[in-house]
C-alpha cells in the first residue's frame, strides 16, 4: 500500500523542469520530483545527525575520512569478489 497523495504547485526554473520531464520516463514528473525530494530529506537528516555527533565529538577529519573510505572500498571489492565467485 503507497502513502496518501496531495496536489501541490511548486515553482521552480524552466530548464530544471524541462530536463527533470525528460528523465521522468513513465513513472511521471511527479514521481521524479518525489524520489529527487525523499533524497534530499534524507540528506538534510544526515547533515543533522553529523553535526549533532561533531556537536559531541568533535570535527571529523580529513585522515578519518580517507581511512573510513579506504575501509568502504576495500569491502566493496571483497564483497564483489565474493559474489563474482559465486554467480
Amino acid at each position: 500500500m503507497s502513502e496518501p497523495t496531495g496536489k501541490y504547485s511548486i515553482t521552480m526554473p524552466r530548464d530544471i523542469a524541462e530536463a527533470a520531464k525528460a528523465r521522468s520516463g513513465h513513472s511521471g514528473l511527479s514521481a521524479y520530483v518525489a524520489a529527487a525530494v525523499a533524497r534530499q530529506i534524507e540528506r538534510d537528516n544526515l547533515n543533522e545527525l553529523i553535526a549533532v555527533a561533531e556537536a559531541e565529538h568533535g570535527p571529523i577529519t580529513d585522515e578519518e575520512i580517507r581511512s573510513l573510505r579506504d575501509q568502504l572500498t576495500l569491502a566493496r571489492r571483497e564483497q564483489n569478489q565474493h559474489g563474482a565467485s559465486a554467480a
